[in-house]
């Protein structure tokens, strides 16, 4: 069976981040849930929603990802955890939505750690390069009379 992926985050992220992993992952329309918190809703109202969507999820085991650890989308699925059937991973990324869909079939456990290391694996910086087959001219780009535009 597989796990349910629950998101919950500030709005409009949570939806954001399923309407990006179903992209890719069409399948999994009903394994990747949302709930996005709204401003100046309290923490109680956001409980309840998502109490009710793991209520009407059939699914036996659920990770739970949220946007940022100590915010309330973290305090309210915290609430949420059993310690048997549902993990929390905060820090949500995209790439770590896309590893937790691609292995929700695997058991909670491994699920959770592959969720994390798909989230760190994918942050990087990046190096600038110059375009393949031009070379790099030297000039002084604030000084508007040797300015070259492209396009």
């Amino acid at each position: 069976m597989t796990t349910a992926i629950l998101i919950i985050a500030h709005t409009p992220l949570a939806h954001a981040l399923r309407d990006c992993v179903l992209h890719v992952y069409p399948d999994a329309y009903n394994d990747v849930l949302a709930v996005d918190v709204l401003p100046h809703e309290s923490p109680e109202v956001t409980i309840e929603t998502v109490r009710r969507v793991l209520d009407n999820t059939p699914h036996s085991a659920t990770l739970i990802l949220t946007d940022m650890f100590g915010a309330t989308p973290c305090n309210v699925a915290q609430k949420m955890l059993d310690g048997i059937h549902t993990r929390l991973v905060a820090g949500a990324n995209l790439p770590m939505l896309l590893r937790a869909v691609n292995y929700r079939h695997e058991p909670l456990d491994v699920l959770a750690t592959r969720a994390m290391n798909g989230g760190m694996q994918c942050i990087m910086q990046v190096a600038v390069t110059a375009p393949l087959n031009q070379n790099r001219t030297h000039h002084n780009y604030h000084d508007q009379k040797h300015h070259h535009h492209q396009q």
